[in-house]
């Protein structure tokens, strides 16, 4: 990724500028195979009223697989305006009522272990404790008690929750209690994590700590994430690509690709390459 300002942002479907070469060429995009395709989305569900409520119009792109990287793709746009609906629909929770979703060229019809999710709100068992939790997957599938142990005490240890492994839900915080959601979706390995504004109720300092962390997850562990978000700053932090989303029904406006901020510190928000980008992101999200 480029270590400048954003570039100018490109309409949907069109090719976004290319990055400053930083390292050696890496493989041409046309090469690479595609990790996700989400093509012609449309998603109309039932409402409360018993009214048909169009979430989705005509939403269409492509993910490439970017092995030994890692990759955080961003949806960005307005509160109630469908960025959830076209993830569950790329988690095969809500069917498209048309166009369709590929992993890896295959046609998903439902959820699946390639993708997992992590939703806003805290979702741990409270009768487990933070290990049991985070093995829980692994005992569905029938590994043995060894190997669950050892996989789930080295992803509490990527998560920084090592020390709490025989704590119970109750007595861990907010952020504690998503990094173990996290940690329980991280250890079945899937191609896709999907998280739906997962840091939305932690105060801004844990939060900040939350969002350092995600991004070491993805290049560490090579995984490419789609993150769901209104939250503008936490956009341009996170973000390799964003894609602004419309007023509902969601339909692709922009997508932007993101300069990289080895600055890790609170100072990184004040900086000018910071400030700018957000200060783009803002004007597509609010010229609508």
């Amino acid at each position: 990724m480029a270590e400048t300002p954003a570039e100018a942002a490109s309409p949907a479907g069109a090719a976004a500028a290319p990055a400053a070469a930083t390292a050696p060429a890496p493989t041409p995009e046309s090469d690479r195979p595609l990790k996700l395709r989400v093509q012609d989305l449309h998603v109309v569900y039932r409402g409360r009223g018993g009214e048909d409520v169009e979430a989705v119009r005509g939403v269409s792109f492509d993910i490439l697989d970017k092995p030994h990287i890692g990759e955080i793709v961003v949806f960005l746009g307005p509160s109630g305006c469908g960025k959830s609906t076209i993830l569950k629909a790329v988690a095969g929770l809500l069917p498209p009522t048309k166009g369709q979703v590929l992993v890896e060229n295959q046609l998903i019809d439902g959820p699946g272990r390639d993708r997992g999710m992590v939703f806003q709100q805290y979702t741990s068992f409270g009768w487990l404790t933070v290990q049991q939790n985070v093995e829980y997957g692994l005992r569905l599938r029938g590994i043995a008690e060894s190997e669950r142990k050892t996989q789930a005490l080295k992803i509490l240890k990527a998560v920084g929750l090592e020390q709490f492994a025989g704590r119970y839900p109750k007595e861990l915080s907010g952020g504690m209690k998503q990094r173990v959601a996290i940690a329980r979706t991280l250890i079945n390995q899937p191609k896709l994590l999907l998280m739906d504004e997962p840091f939305g109720a932690l105060d801004p300092q844990t939060r900040w700590e939350m969002q350092g962390m995600l991004i070491d997850i993805s290049h560490r562990e090579d995984n490419t994430i789609l993150f769901v978000t209104h939250d503008v700053s936490e956009a341009v932090y996170l973000a390799d690509t964003v894609y602004v989303l419309s007023k509902r029904p969601a339909r692709i406006l922009h997508r932007i690709d993101m300069p990289t901020f080895k600055d890790r510190s609170l100072a990184v928000k004040a900086s000018p390459a910071f400030r700018q980008c957000e200060e783009q992101l803002l004007g597509l999200v609010y010229s609508q």
